[in-house]
């Protein structure tokens, strides 16, 4: 004889369903790492094939170290200041505060990049992906800092034929001291070139998390010429990135005040000490404060139901058109 067992029901007569649900499976490791690397290489190979930024992101700070700088040298002396011990051309002052120009206008171009993509609906194809939307645009940021190293490095290997590089004792790694050495020591300039390597990386992530801010906000490509010039021009000359504080503080002592507040300011001073192997701690907590501050803010304004892409209609950021 066969048993039937009826299904369970609920008060109003309703099956129900006794079903476990099923456990969420967690990814793994790798699929991470291939996004990660998928989304880093495209911004790669975007950068390689658009020649003319490539051009254009080295003419400017060129034009400013070979053009200006040969006219500011017999104007504007450099006493010493920390970190240098000497006194200094101006082109050797100047070169960090160029290298800072390059990170802060990739920055922007990769902010116009996103909204390109958000208007193309590139953007919505990415951000709907499962994986999570913060490791999203995080890798998106740091494919943006590699595309900048690539270009920091070719302009300091010109400015290295151009006798500007910097000049302090060799970098020694390996364990004592004197004649008790024991290891390998990097020769200048190569170890200034190794020790700014991770305040380029910080000062390219804290800028690239303000545009990533940015173009949440900017709705049109249209709206890009005006972000460039109530941003990035003031936020580059307002700095020290090519005039001393103390010069400005003589001039203009507001201006000194607004340099002081500037992140930009302190991204360049970060850079500028660690290119002589030196650590401005406080150049290096504002930096880290901006760029935790920048990327919590983007990350709030890509949620599609809380931040300002949610209010226009969903991961593309499109929203309906009528």
């Amino acid at each position: 004889m066969t048993i039937h067992t009826a299904a369970p029901h609920d008060q109003a007569g309703a099956t129900v369903s006794t079903a476990r649900p099923q456990p969420k499976k967690r990814r793994g490791v790798m699929p991470y790492f291939h996004c990660f690397c998928g989304i880093v290489w495209r911004e790669v190979l975007r950068f390689l094939h658009q020649r003319e930024r490539f051009l254009s992101a080295l003419v400017r700070p060129l034009v400013w170290l070979f053009i200006f700088a040969a006219g500011f040298r017999q104007v504007l002396g450099i006493s010493i200041i920390p970190p240098y011990e000497t006194y200094v051309l101006y082109e050797t002052y100047v070169t960090p505060g160029l290298l800072g120009m390059i990170l802060l206008f990739n920055a922007m171009q990769s902010s116009l990049s996103m909204v390109y993509d958000r208007e193309t609906g590139a953007m919505r194809t990415l951000l709907v992906s499962p994986f999570p939307r913060w490791f999203l645009l995080s890798s998106k940021l740091l494919g943006g800092v590699a595309v900048a190293l690539l270009q920091v490095y070719t302009f300091l290997a010109i400015a290295y034929f151009w006798d500007i590089q910097p000049d302090w004792d060799p970098l020694q790694i390996g364990l004592g001291s004197g004649d008790n050495f024991v290891g390998f020591a990097i020769p200048s300039p190569f170890n200034g070139y190794i020790t700014v390597l991770p305040a380029i990386v910080m000062s390219g992530l804290m800028l690239g998390a303000l545009a990533l801010f940015m173009s949440s906000v900017i709705r049109q490509l249209e709206n890009f010429a005006g972000v460039m010039n109530f941003v990035i021009f003031p936020m580059f000359f307002a700095s020290s990135a090519l005039y001393p504080l103390w010069k400005i503080r003589e001039s203009s002592p507001i201006l000194y005040e607004i340099c002081g507040y500037n992140p930009f300011t302190h991204a360049v001073e970060l850079i500028r000490f660690a290119f002589y192997g030196q650590l401005n701690l406080t150049a290096f907590l504002v930096v880290l404060g901006c760029l935790v501050f920048f990327l919590g803010a983007a990350i709030f304004a890509y949620n599609p139901s809380k931040g300002l892409i949610g209010r226009r209609g969903g991961p593309g950021g499109g929203g309906p058109r009528g």
